[in-house]
């Protein structure tokens, strides 16, 4: 028996993840679940998570922040931009001049900035932009973003309603 408590608090206390040869974290079956918990409820109880994914309440806050520590998730209050005071959003795509990767460092310094992807299409980056209003939205865009050395263009969509946002992708 004594053996048995042995062998599973060294299993639970082992490295949930390693890096992979790209530096990331290859993730267990388990760290897997216990993010899944997460999706479904950001605020389950550590308990409550290891009861469903059989460890200890301490096994995984140790992995929660384990996982944490790594970039693999982030626990955030995700809220509705329209009822903390920013009443205009839009996803711009900029068309850049040279390199994309450190326009897309910049525009990731840049508060307003939300989201920033460098993609394979129409346009080299898309940033989604969240103000205050269309005034702060025009500020962003005409003297921040399109001033940069090296954006050659932008194209603004401006969201009229949001229907639908989530980040319940789950794990693979």
């Amino acid at each position: 028996m004594q053996s048995e408590r042995v062998a599973s608090r060294s299993a639970d206390q082992r490295d949930s993840s390693r890096e992979s040869r790209n530096g990331t974290p290859q993730l267990d079956a388990v760290s897997l679940a216990i993010i899944q918990q997460l999706q479904e409820d950001g605020r389950r109880p550590y308990a409550a998570i290891g009861k469903a994914v059989g460890l200890s309440e301490a096994a995984v806050r140790q992995r929660v922040q384990k996982l944490l520590d790594q970039g693999v998730m982030q626990i955030v209050a995700v809220t509705d931009p329209l009822t903390v005071g920013f009443r205009r959003q839009a996803m711009v795509g900029i068309h850049v001049e040279g390199d994309v990767e450190s326009i897309a460092d910049v525009l990731t310094d840049m508060s307003e900035v939300e989201y920033v992807v460098m993609t394979a299409g129409s346009f080299d980056i898309l940033a989604e932009i969240v103000c205050e209003d269309d005034d702060h939205l025009l500020d962003v865009i005409n003297k921040r973003i399109r001033a940069l050395p090296g954006v050659r263009s932008t194209e603004s969509f401006v969201y009229m309603k949001l229907k639908k946002q989530t980040y319940m992708w789950g794990t693979r």
